[in-house]
């Protein structure tokens, strides 16, 4: 078991911190706490996200899905959040769940472990992006359709081809210097504020008196099952730890942007959930089959017209575009941190820091790769396009779940950081584990009893081959992971011998512009 008593270790900076997890600085540390906080914030995306999945929990819940459901499946993610918040607090690096697991897990199967979660949460990240500029692109779609008054209906070559390009644009973008990134951020949750706000003004206002619904029907209307996808909307808990090397004070900072945006974007989720319920009349199969394709925008184009809709779709095309931005530069550091540890192929390429932009351009342009490849199975449908959004939920529970346990079972020490639970941490991750094994599970059923090809749900499928590509690289004759994969490497350390403090290069220089030689010692870092 672990000995969570120890008080927190004290570091001078940020250089200390990271050093003492066996990393040398090589970002800038541009983001405040606040600027954190947004970019888990417009990650996270209140109207648009509930806007992507309301073609799911609508036929699945009905209202009582979209306002029950939330509120009970957020009051389990804050628990989430909590015990993500203990890990990033302890050992914030861009590394992140991989790293956790191989920390605390038993040293007997922490090199094993350590890899899946790598490659799981990579693939979950490339599965996310794709997903989140897959939605950008179809609601760009949406708003041509509405604005042309339905008389353009997009192929999936047009969708597709919008894709590519929305990827490309957020390539360049995730690839800019840390500070101008950090600063978008400002600009980004206005935004989503804003469309918050819209939202929850215009509807009541302009719904018509036939499409206002009683309270009676709001909270207590449902249709078939309503946990489906409720834990799609308030997600990405470690987008903020993998920024957690170009983050100030990010022992404090990150706790506090994974807390705020947890609690804060299921407040105002909830609120939409309630208005949108509240205005959008009750003939649900007319929402759910309009020609526009998306239930979010049929039900302002029955409120507040054409024009209105127009003008809130385009909002939520703009905070969309950007959220999928975020999303590519949090799984870009992920990369970068894998490779940096050796994890993937081509390691010596994906590890790398431009010398102007001090970031990972060549893990920002990997991950949009990787996605444009996965967008390409939209054209076998969208049952199995939908299996691949939904891989980046079930992706990241599974990476979330196993350090949260390996922390209290795995027998390695855990120290606190600044964010501590105390007494609470065991119940708080007991809830959290509990409650996101239930979800992956749930993610990887059927929507419906005894479902025909089309309506078959291939998560499993999907997450299933990334396990087992996963464990086959691994033990591959030869040439496997498990020949030369030792888990995090010691690049730097801390020379504690002449009580400075001060970080030291071991073997390697550490610097990822040039990774030909000196990786540094591989080891545990938790020796250090």
């Amino acid at each position: 078991m672990t000995h969570d008593a120890e008080e927190p270790t004290v570091w001078k900076d940020d250089q200390d911190v990271l050093a003492h997890l066996g990393y040398k600085q090589e970002m800038k540390r541009n983001f405040s706490r606040w600027e954190l906080f947004g970019l888990s914030f417009s990650i996270v995306g209140v109207v648009q996200s509930i806007a992507a999945v309301l073609l799911y929990s609508i036929p699945y819940g009905g209202p009582v899905g979209m306002i029950w459901g939330w509120f009970t499946c957020c009051i389990l993610l804050i628990f989430v959040g909590m015990a993500m918040a203990e890990l990033g607090s302890s050992a914030p690096t861009a590394g992140g769940l991989y790293y956790w697991t191989f920390k605390f897990s038993s040293p007997r199967y922490r090199r094993l472990l350590s890899w899946l979660i790598g490659y799981i949460n990579t693939a979950a990240y490339c599965a996310g992006v794709a997903s989140v500029d897959w939605g950008c692109a179809t609601q760009i779609m949406a708003v041509v359709t509405i604005g042309s008054n339905g008389s353009f209906v997009p192929t999936n070559a047009q969708t597709y081809g919008l894709y590519c390009a929305l990827l490309l644009s957020h390539a360049i973008m995730a690839s800019l210097a840390t500070k101008i990134i950090a600063k978008l951020q400002w600009l980004y949750v206005s935004l989503n504020i804003g469309l918050f706000l819209a939202v929850i003004i215009a509807l009541p206002v302009s719904a018509p008196e036939q499409l206002v619904n009683k309270a009676s029907y709001a909270f207590g209307h449902f249709e078939n099952v309503f946990w489906r996808l409720r834990g799609q909307s308030v997600a990405g808990f470690d987008t903020s730890v993998h920024i957690s090397e170009e983050a100030k004070n990010a022992t404090r900072a990150v706790p506090f942007a994974i807390m705020c945006a947890t609690v804060l974007s299921s407040i105002l989720g909830w609120v939409v959930n309630i208005v949108v319920a509240f205005n959008m009349g009750n003939d649900l199969e007319s929402v759910i089959e309009n020609p526009i394709g998306q239930p979010m925008a049929t039900i302002f184009a029955n409120t507040v017209g054409r024009t209105g809709t127009v003008v809130i779709w385009a909002f939520i095309v703009v905070t969309l575009y950007f959220t999928a931005m975020d999303y590519l530069m949090a799984g870009s550091r992920q990369i970068f941190a894998f490779s940096r540890d050796n994890g993937l192929p081509f390691s010596r390429i994906l590890y790398n820091i431009n010398p102007r932009t001090r970031t990972p351009i060549h893990a920002v342009f990997f991950c949009a790769f990787i996605s444009a490849l996965l967008g390409l199975i939209s054209f076998a449908g969208p049952v199995a396009i939908t299996a691949v959004f939904t891989t980046s939920v079930v992706g990241q529970y599974i990476g979330f779940v196993t350090p949260i346990i390996a922390r209290f079972i795995g027998g390695t020490r855990f120290v606190h950081g600044p964010f501590n639970l105390g007494f609470l941490s065991a119940p708080v991750a007991f809830i959290a584990s509990t409650y996101m094994i239930f979800m992956i599970i749930v993610f990887l059923f059927p929507a419906a009893p005894l479902p025909a090809s089309e309506s078959m749900n291939y998560t499993v499928v999907v997450v299933g081959g990334t396990i087992l590509l996963s464990l086959g690289y691994y033990f591959f004759p030869r040439y496997g992971g498990m020949y030369w994969f030792t888990g995090p490497v010691h690049i730097i350390t801390i020379d504690r011998v002449k009580g400075t403090g001060k970080p030291e290069l071991e073997a390697g220089d550490g610097n990822g512009d040039n990774q030909s030689e000196g990786r540094g010692e591989k080891g545990d870092p938790t020796s250090i």
